[in-house]
């Protein structure tokens, strides 16, 4: 089959889990002998960058275009709430996003088309699919078709922005530009039910497919090496990933423990200052693959205090893989992948004394914790990307 992969982001251009799983699925298909070819933005760089191009070839032809906007997506954290608000109306109607995916389906000709996040790229290239009559899959990642900025809070839920009649109108427009899916599937049993709650997502049927693990074996941790109790964070460095509640549970901890950064982010400056102040916490910035399985290796826990309503984090499954337990906040899709006190510990969001008790309780049985690597790691065997593509070939099947 010839198939085509359009999202917002694409590597070497990430910033978050979703464009790590397009890649990984991109990339097993292209093994597999289909025909692959990826639809991704670029920052602007002249009138030549408002038309799609191959910009590069990794394992198939990577298209690359600037949607002409007020700004490219990756600067959304430097610009004013009024500019923001406007990026996202024209996000949604985009005529250059429209015109784009057009144009790539009439030299490419794919029999199907599977879109990841669509915020930043266009929306409306969901409805362009369909009006090519080219079937359509999309995957689902966060809450920003929904809330356009992507983030719940806990504690929030209730502001007058999320239960205003702007947040129900641009739910009506964001269906309308959508179109309706032939499939659409999404790695939580949260995130599929938030949508249909809403009353969106409703055209095709809705399969939950928990996010792939990147291919190619990785070996588990070995011995634990003598010295401090290591915690690990990954990610965006940003608040509401609860970064500053983790700072605030790491003081309630002894001193014979460390705490990894490894991300970056708006509050990238705030984590080296405090990294100079405390020097129980070091920070590496944004890391490659091998760096990251070498943290994880060295790691007694992953620690994933996040504030928002979260999906399905990729850290986690990454972290199983290695056999690591991950301390997280109890929201969103999180609880789905977490055993409770058996694969690690959930901890209500924004709580900085529970979150600092579930740190100590794995302080203080470490030793224990680390025996159950291989336990840890047979959680992640059910999340191979050979078992997500095989799945996912078979519901291509049932649209084509």
């Amino acid at each position: 089959m010839k198939i085509g992969i359009v999202s917002n982001l694409y590597p070497p251009d990430a910033r978050g889990g979703a464009e790590l799983v397009a890649q990984r699925i991109a990339d097993e298909l292209y093994i597999r002998g289909h025909d692959v070819f990826v639809l991704s933005t670029q920052p602007y760089d002249g009138l030549r960058t408002l038309f799609p191009a191959i910009r590069e070839r990794t394992l198939g032809a990577v298209y690359r275009f600037f949607p002409l906007n007020f700004y490219y997506l990756r600067s959304d954290h430097a610009i004013a709430f009024p500019i923001r608000a406007l990026w996202h109306l024209v996000d949604l109607f985009n005529p250059f996003a429209r015109r784009a995916i057009r144009h790539v389906i009439q030299d490419e000709e794919p029999d199907v088309i599977l879109t990841h996040n669509l915020k930043g790229i266009g929306v409306s290239i969901g409805s362009e699919i369909q009006k090519q009559g080219v079937p359509h899959v999309h995957t689902l990642h966060d809450v920003q078709l929904s809330v356009p900025s992507g983030l719940l809070i806990a504690g929030h839920e209730g502001s007058w922005l999320n239960t205003s009649f702007l947040r129900t109108w641009y739910e009506r427009a964001v269906t309308s530009q959508i179109g309706r899916p032939d499939l659409v599937i999404s790695p939580s049993k949260f995130l599929a039910t938030f949508y249909q709650k809403r009353g969106m997502m409703t055209g095709g049927p809705v399969k939950v497919l928990p996010n792939p693990l990147p291919a190619g074996k990785i070996n588990p941790r070995g011995e634990r090496v003598d010295g401090p109790t290591r915690f690990l964070y990954i990610g965006q460095l940003e608040k509401h990933k609860g970064i500053m509640e983790l700072f605030d549970a790491l003081e309630q901890l002894p001193e014979n423990v460390e705490l990894h950064v490894a991300g970056e982010g708006a509050l990238s400056d705030y984590v080296i200052q405090r990294a100079e102040r405390d020097r129980r916490i070091k920070h590496h910035g944004f890391v490659s693959l091998n760096h990251l399985v070498n943290l994880l290796r060295a790691s007694d826990a992953v620690v994933v205090p996040s504030t928002c309503y979260e999906n399905s984090p990729t850290v986690i499954y990454e972290s199983f893989l290695i056999g690591v337990p991950v301390i997280a906040s109890k929201i969103g899709g999180i609880p789905e992948l977490i055993e409770d006190r058996k694969t690690g510990w959930l901890v209500e969001p924004g709580d900085v004394k529970q979150l600092a008790d579930g740190m100590l309780r794995c302080h203080n049985r470490r030793d224990a914790w680390w025996s159950m690597t291989q336990k840890i790691r047979a959680q992640a065997e059910q999340y191979s990307i050979k078992r997500y593509v095989d799945q996912l070939e078979e519901q291509i099947k049932t649209i084509i």
